[in-house]
């Protein structure tokens, strides 16, 4: 017996063992075996399935995702418009409302200075008609009886020399 070529004996067991064994495999191994295969192939389809839908589904929300920020975009544009807009409203009437304010004011100043101007003339009318009437006294150094009636009549020489002067202005 060799060791490189096997007895007819041996090689007979040796086929009717494997026959028996792929006999056995045929029947009970090998359809569970393929059907193991199949379903891992049909679960690697179905998972390629869902990644194509998931991924067209992410598509659609980039899409809407780029729609709704291109509607924000135009929406935010349109809001800075209307603030610029109503800024320079509020500007304007601010404007407007100092511009009043001041006309207001300057009118008041006038009509003080006026008051002013009228109660100095009426200081000096009175204190001119005081010093003439005094004037007149040391002129003629006695003193006159009715002070009352004489500065009306200085009062009225006043308004005379005023009126004069006016007209020459």
């Amino acid at each position: 017996m060799s060791l490189l070529t096997p007895d007819l004996g041996l090689l007979f067991w040796m086929i009717l063992s494997f026959a028996i064994v792929f006999g056995i495999l045929a029947r009970f191994g090998f359809p569970v075996i393929t059907k193991m295969v199949d379903e891992r192939r049909d679960y690697i389809q179905q998972s390629l399935a869902k990644a194509d839908e998931a991924n067209r589904t992410l598509e659609g929300i980039k899409l809407k995702s780029e729609e709704l920020l291109e509607s924000a975009r135009k929406r935010q544009t349109e809001i800075i418009k209307q603030a610029t807009a109503h800024a320079g409203q509020i500007m304007q009437k601010a404007k407007e409302e100092a511009a009043a304010m001041g006309k207001q004011k300057l009118d008041e100043t006038i009509r003080l200075i006026d008051m002013q101007k009228q109660k100095a003339i009426g200081e000096i009318r009175s204190q001119v008609a005081a010093l003439s009437v005094d004037i007149a006294e040391k002129i003629l150094r006695r003193q006159l009886d009715n002070t009352e009636s004489h500065e009306q009549l200085v009062s009225q020489f006043l308004d005379e020399i005023e009126d004069s002067d006016i007209v020459k202005n």
